[in-house]
C-alpha cells in the first residue's frame, strides 16, 4: 500500500467562523421630529468568534453612536429607529436580540456576554471612589450572593492581569496616570469574562508609547481569554496592525468592509484610499501625504447620491444622483469576503474599470498588514 505524501494530502477544511454579534440594518436618529439627524442608516456588521473587527472613519461618522446603540446605552436624544443586534454565545449558544430583551434580561447580559470600554477613562471612573470599590461593585452587582472578599480577590486578579500593581486597589482615579486608568477600564470590562468587548477609542489622548503598551495588552488578553473585539478608532494605521477585518464608516454608513490585509494593499473605496494616504509610511519608499480634501458632510443636509462624491477624486455624473449600496466589488469572485459601497464597482453605471490609482500599493511597502 502506498502512503500519500504530506505534500499532496488533501487540505484541511477552513474553520467555520461562528457569528457572535450580528448588527442588522441599525438606524439611529438624534431628535424626535422632522428635524432629527440621521446618525446611522441601515448599518450591518458581523463579528465572528475570536475576531478583532476594526471600525474606522473620521470624527462624526457614527462610530461611537454605533457602539452605544448596539449595547442599548445610547443617551437621549438618541433614538434607535430600526434594526436588530443579535448576540449568540459561542460557548453554549444562548443569546437573542438585545433590542427585545427586558431590563432584567439586558442587565444579566451586560458585562457577562458583552462589555464596553468607554472613551475617556477619567470621565468614566467615579472620582470619589477607589479603583478597588468600583471594580468590586461591578462584580457584586452581577453576583448578588457573592462574598465581598471573593470580589476583592477577583479585583486584585484583574489589576494584575492588566499590569497594575495590586497596591493600587486603594488608589483614586486621579492618582493614576492616563495609561493606568485606561487599563483599569479594560480590567473592569473583563471582570465577568465576556465574549464580546467593544472598545471605543481606548488609546485616545495617550502618547504613542502608552498606546503601544495598551494595544499589546489588549491583544495578549484577547489571545489568553478568547473574547472577540470591536475596536473603534479614527487611526487606520493602528487597525492595520491589530485587526483581522476593518469596516470603514462615512456619514453614518459602512462604505467598505474587508480584511485588514485587503484594505491595506487594495482599498476599493476612494474614501478608504484617502484615509490610508493620511499617514506616513514607516517602511519602503517615501510617499506624499495627500489627505482628503474638504470636510465630512452635515448630517442634516447630506448630499444627494453618494455622500462622499463632493470630496471624491474619482466621482462621475451618476455619483451625484445615485446612492450606492454596500455589495460585491467589481472583482467579484476574486474578493468574496469584501463589500464596498461605490458606483465605480457597478458595471451598469461605471464609466470604466476601477482605476489602479485607487490604492494598489508597491510590494515593498506591504509590511504592517503581513507581519
Amino acid at each position: 500500500m502506498t502512503l500519500l505524501s504530506p505534500i499532496i494530502a488533501a487540505p484541511e477544511p477552513a474553520p467555520v467562523r461562528r457569528p457572535v454579534l450580528e448588527i442588522k440594518n441599525l438606524s439611529v436618529d438624534y431628535g424626535y421630529d422632522d428635524s432629527a439627524v440621521h446618525a446611522l442608516t441601515d448599518v450591518s456588521l458581523t463579528l465572528h468568534a475570536g475576531e478583532v473587527l476594526g471600525l474606522a472613519g473620521e470624527s462624526g461618522c457614527g462610530k461611537s453612536t454605533l457602539a452605544y446603540a448596539a449595547t442599548r446605552l445610547l443617551p437621549p436624544p438618541g433614538v434607535i429607529t430600526g434594526g436588530e443586534v443579535i448576540f449568540t454565545s459561542s460557548r453554549d449558544g444562548h443569546g437573542g436580540d438585545l433590542f427585545t430583551m427586558s431590563d432584567a434580561e439586558l442587565r444579566a447580559q451586560r458585562w457577562r456576554d458583552t462589555a464596553i470600554v468607554f472613551q475617556g477613562s477619567m470621565n468614566s471612573l467615579n472620582p470619589v471612589y477607589t479603583i478597588g470599590k468600583q471594580l468590586m461593585d461591578g462584580i457584586l452587582a452581577h453576583s448578588p450572593r457573592g462574598q465581598r472578599e471573593t470580589a476583592r480577590r477577583r479585583a486584585l486578579e484583574l489589576l494584575d492581569m492588566v499590569g497594575i500593581s495590586k497596591d493600587r486597589l486603594s488608589s483614586y482615579p486621579h492618582q493614576l496616570s492616563g495609561g493606568m486608568r485606561q487599563r483599569v477600564m479594560i480590567a473592569m470590562a473583563l471582570a465577568l469574562e465576556p465574549e464580546v468587548v467593544i472598545m471605543d477609542e481606548p488609546t485616545t489622548a495617550l502618547d504613542v508609547v502608552m498606546q503601544r503598551q495598551i494595544v499589546e495588552q489588549i491583544m495578549a488578553l484577547k489571545n489568553d481569554l478568547g473574547f472577540s473585539v470591536i475596536f473603534i478608532t479614527h487611526d487606520v494605521s493602528l487597525l492595520l496592525e491589530l485587526a483581522d477585518r476593518i469596516a470603514i464608516m462615512y456619514a453614518g454608513g459602512i462604505v467598505e468592509d474587508a480584511s485588514a490585509r485587503e484594505v491595506y494593499r487594495m482599498p476599493r473605496h476612494p474614501y478608504t484610499a484617502g484615509l490610508l494616504h493620511s499617514f506616513p509610511a514607516l517602511h519602503g519608499p517615501r510617499r506624499d501625504l495627500d489627505g482628503i480634501p474638504g470636510s465630512p458632510p452635515d448630517l442634516m443636509n447630506l448630499p444627494t447620491g453618494c455622500t462622499f462624491h463632493p470630496r471624491c477624486p474619482h466621482a462621475f455624473a451618476a455619483c451625484s444622483t445615485t446612492e450606492p449600496a454596500l455589495g460585491p466589488t467589481a472583482f467579484g469572485s476574486e474578493e468574496p469576503s469584501r463589500s464596498v459601497a461605490c458606483l465605480l464597482h457597478d458595471p451598469t453605471v461605471a464609466p470604466g474599470p476601477v482605476p489602479l490609482a485607487l490604492g494598489v500599493r508597491p510590494a515593498e511597502t506591504i509590511v504592517a498588514a503581513e507581519s
